[in-house]
């Protein structure tokens, strides 16, 4: 598969790679779009970091959303991997932590933290870069989830870096009913393609665009396609 091929076929899947430090806001119209989903529009403040090294890399991000009376935080989520080196292997072992905390309509509530293991491998096709990994994935609901998931992620510069195509596909396994009370599996696919218009090294617009199916838990809205899109700032550091 050259490398046309290849960029057709991450386009077509739209989906973030991180590759350098940096901070975003941006601005949500989920309200607008789906009022059942969220009450307001809200603004959501992103930290990236991705830190290659002789033994591997690092990559965390950690999301606050504004989402609450007089724009104070409702939800705080952090995601943090890495990816660890053997020697000339292609594929290198992969760990990864998420979880998060929040707080609605006075009621506050914990994201289930989950652990996932596995093995990740990274490539470029020109000045493009690509990684995906296959993992296990630990749930701990209030009834213990034992996953799978699949993730893609990408940067592709274009235009001499004026634009950035950056983006992530996740597509898991996790129980129908967290408390364990029904039996059963569903399966998830979140994705958030991010499009950037680079003034210069440092300052960038654009949008991200979140595309969900069987993400949100509310037994209603269950295997229902969602797209939430942003307009979004970013500085590079």
């Amino acid at each position: 598969m050259n490398c046309k091929i290849l960029l057709f076929l991450i386009l077509m899947l739209t989906s973030q790679v991180a590759i350098s430090q940096n901070i975003q806001l941006h601005y949500d119209f989920r309200h607008a779009l789906s009022k059942h989903i969220q009450t307001t529009n809200y603004f959501t403040s992103t930290i990236e970091m991705f830190k290659p090294d002789k033994w591997g890399s690092t990559f965390f991000f950690v999301d606050m959303d504004y989402n609450q009376s007089r724009g104070n935080i409702g939800t705080a989520y952090w995601e943090i991997a890495r990816d660890f080196k053997i020697g000339k292997l292609p594929v290198m072992p992969h760990i990864e932590y998420n979880g998060g905390a929040g707080n609605s309509e006075g009621f506050g509530f914990s994201i289930a933290n989950a652990y996932l293991l596995g093995l990740s491998y990274s490539f470029n096709c020109g000045k493009a870069n690509f990684n995906t990994y296959l993992v296990y994935k630990y749930n701990a609901f209030a009834k213990v989830s034992n996953d799978v998931q699949w993730t893609g992620t990408w940067g592709i510069p274009l235009f001499n870096n004026k634009m950035t195509l950056s983006g992530f596909l996740d597509v898991w396994t996790e129980n129908k009913d967290r408390t364990g009370v029904e039996s059963g599996k569903k399966l998830i696919v979140l994705t958030e393609p991010q499009v950037w218009y680079n003034v210069n090294s440092h300052v960038s617009f654009g949008s991200e665009i979140e595309i969900s199916n069987n993400f949100y838990t509310t037994p209603v809205y269950d295997n229902r396609l969602y797209v939430f899109p942003t307009i979004a700032g970013k500085w590079n550091f």
